[in-house]
């Protein structure tokens, strides 16, 4: 009885539609691991066999090479770790600048797609099927020959209140930092913190009594006052270094060079010509009849668009605009093609003098990874937000 027992209890388990999902999971993941055990272990005995030193080691050497920019002092006798830094903020610098040149390019586009403006619309549809189909390695050379053949530093182009625009790059004025500033930044902070809790309250207050609160205009105008206000009790000076021909070359302000430049240009105008479509289709999303509604209250067109329009948009384009910045922020890597230092180029540099390849890709593709997984995490998050609630 018990012998009998015992096999029919196994073949209701073997029958078991949880006990075989489990099963298969566990030998995925068996598969998975003696997969990659094999293929650490195997590059291993390989580099060994070949004499080539492996491990992280190398990221406490000396360096030995310069780079053209970064937003940190380095030189030629810091360390890769350093190096590498360099080549991390370089990218995380053009990515985020990107990521809001491409937004505004893209939104103004978008809705001029929509524009009952016959000649404004289609140059917008020109904008978007001309450019996304290029591809953006092209359009990167193109605005770096663009760059390039501007007039020399002693011809640059004035653009009017210290701007000038040469061959060297975009030289703007930039403040002098004075230690005297650190109050007026804790005061920034705190304005820029308040705008988000006024954004809250002008909402519940919409809410609750049907009036809106200029809260935008409110907030910025608080994050430019109140520094300025602080600045003036606190009595520190304030500074500008305006960029100065001088010689062959302008001297004082900040610069761009012309590789950044191309660089920045080339991703927020092609990614932008996504953007613009996203916005296009979230904007044609939203019903109809809520556009009229909102003219026939006596809302004006720009009023609609801000106000009904977009803000239901958003739950349409916030998904695939997070790909976007995704796509932005990994095409940055094509900086190699036109000479920026970014994480890509740092890279390539230390691995052609170290020879230890396997841990500078895999370096690599963590930063990669890991930049991209908190962007993710941060437009989920912000999806959430103005997702539609539903029970």
């Amino acid at each position: 009885m018990g012998k009998s027992a015992k096999p029919a209890s196994v073949r209701a388990l073997l029958y078991s539609a949880r006990f075989r999902g489990v099963l298969y999971q566990v030998l995925v993941v068996g598969g998975v691991v003696a997969l990659g055990w094999y293929l650490v272990h195997n590059t291993l005995a390989n580099l060994a066999a070949r004499g080539i030193a492996t491990g992280l080691g190398f990221l406490g050497q000396e360096s030995g090479f310069d780079i053209g920019e970064g937003m940190i002092p380095y030189s030629a006798a810091d360390t890769y770790a350093r190096a590498l830094l360099v080549g991390v903020l370089n990218t995380l610098k053009v990515a985020v600048l990107g990521i809001i040149l491409a937004s505004l390019i893209g939104l103004t586009v978008g809705v001029a797609r929509l524009s009952r403006n016959w000649l404004i619309a289609r140059l917008a549809t020109l904008y978007v099927e001309g450019v996304r189909n290029v591809p953006l390695l092209l359009q990167l050379f193109v605005w770096y020959g663009i760059v390039t053949a501007l007039p020399v530093p002693r011809q640059a182009i004035d653009v009017g209140l210290g701007v000038f625009l040469s061959n060297r790059g975009l030289k703007l004025p930039a403040p002098v930092w004075h230690e005297s500033y650190w109050p007026a930044m804790v005061v920034l902070a705190l304005a820029f913190v308040g705008l988000f809790v006024l954004r809250r309250w002008a909402v519940d207050r919409m809410n609750r009594t049907g009036h809106p609160f200029p809260w935008l205009s409110t907030g910025l105008a608080a994050m430019v006052l109140l520094p300025l206000l602080t600045l003036t009790v606190t009595g520190a000076p304030v500074e500008w270094s305006v960029p100065e021909l001088r010689g062959f070359n302008f001297q004082g302000g900040v610069d761009l060079s012309p590789e950044f430049a191309a660089l920045l240009a080339g991703l927020s105008v092609y990614t932008a010509s996504f953007i613009a479509e996203i916005v296009r289709s979230g904007i044609l999303a939203v019903p109809h009849g809520q556009t009229e509604a909102a003219l026939s209250l006596g809302l004006s067109r720009a009023k609609t668009l801000r106000l009904v329009v977009l803000p239901q948009a958003l739950r349409v384009i916030v998904p695939p605009l997070t790909s976007q910045y995704l796509n932005l922020l990994k095409n940055s890597s094509l900086a190699v093609a036109i000479g920026y230092p970014d994480l890509v180029s740092v890279a390539n540099t230390a691995i052609n003098q170290t020879g230890q390849a396997v841990e500078g890709v895999a370096l690599t593709m963590a930063v990669y990874l890991v930049v991209s997984l908190a962007l993710s995490l941060l437009m989920n998050w912000y999806n959430s937000k103005v997702a539609l609630v539903t029970r």
